[in-house]
């Protein structure tokens, strides 16, 4: 990689991320999922009562459920704006590959997406009486797997770019796709549950490893 390349690269991130947080589209950006993720835990207890065992027992597997949720919101604000703007087509003139392009997404997205979910945790953690310890290796589990919805959340936003109800497609496909982070995810919180982090940054990398070019390969056949 070049340092033109390079710069161009960050420029574009920047642009993503201003884009992602809402800044240049004004549709809610990162707002929306967070407050989304905040109601789930927020609503719970009223589901379940006030039962602070109960909550403590199942209030990390709320979490996961609401941070996998909250990841479908934002898919159609990933990839399917540049193709109709063609974006895509200046840059490929540009020499960018898609696959790096991808890759720059995929960063910028889970930085507007998955660390403001990190921040957001220890509220939803204190609402559903987790202790220091449990919100310690929810947010180590959370760390290690949200790259990995990222990452799936990418890719299928550039598979269901242009497609009628593309949005409404890519949460039924993300879905399945994200159940292993979400079992992972539950795994970390059981005593011991070193493996289960683990697990979640084995899933992260893999999915960081891949996706940049199934989403790249998407991206060119819809630009054809």
């Amino acid at each position: 990689m070049t340092a033109r390349t390079g710069a161009q690269l960050a420029l574009i991130f920047r642009r993503d991320c201003a884009n992602l947080l809402g800044g240049a589209r004004g549709r809610g950006g990162a707002v929306l999922p967070l407050l989304f993720f905040l109601a789930v835990a927020m609503l719970y207890p009223f589901g379940v009562g006030p039962d602070a065992r109960l909550l403590n027992r199942t209030g990390a597997g709320v979490i996961w459920v609401a941070a996998l949720l909250a990841a479908i919101l934002p898919l159609d604000r990933l990839v399917e704006p540049d193709i109709e703007g063609g974006w895509f087509d200046q840059w490929a003139l540009r020499g960018l590959s898609e696959e790096a392009l991808m890759l720059v997404r995929i960063a910028a997205h889970w930085l507007c997406f998955g660390v403001p979910l990190l921040i957001a945790t220890p509220l939803a953690a204190g609402l559903l009486a987790l202790d220091g310890g449990q919100l310690a290796r929810l947010e180590l589990g959370l760390l290690a797997g949200t790259p990995a919805l990222a990452a799936i959340g990418v890719t299928i936003a550039a598979l269901t770019a242009g497609l009628r109800a593309g949005a409404a497609l890519g949460g039924l496909l993300l879905i399945p796709l994200a159940v292993p982070v979400l079992i992972f995810g539950a795994g970390s919180m059981q005593p011991g549950g070193e493996s289960g982090v683990l697990l979640l940054l084995a899933a992260s990398l893999v999915a960081l490893a891949v996706a940049p070019f199934a989403a790249g390969a998407a991206i060119r056949a819809a630009r054809e």
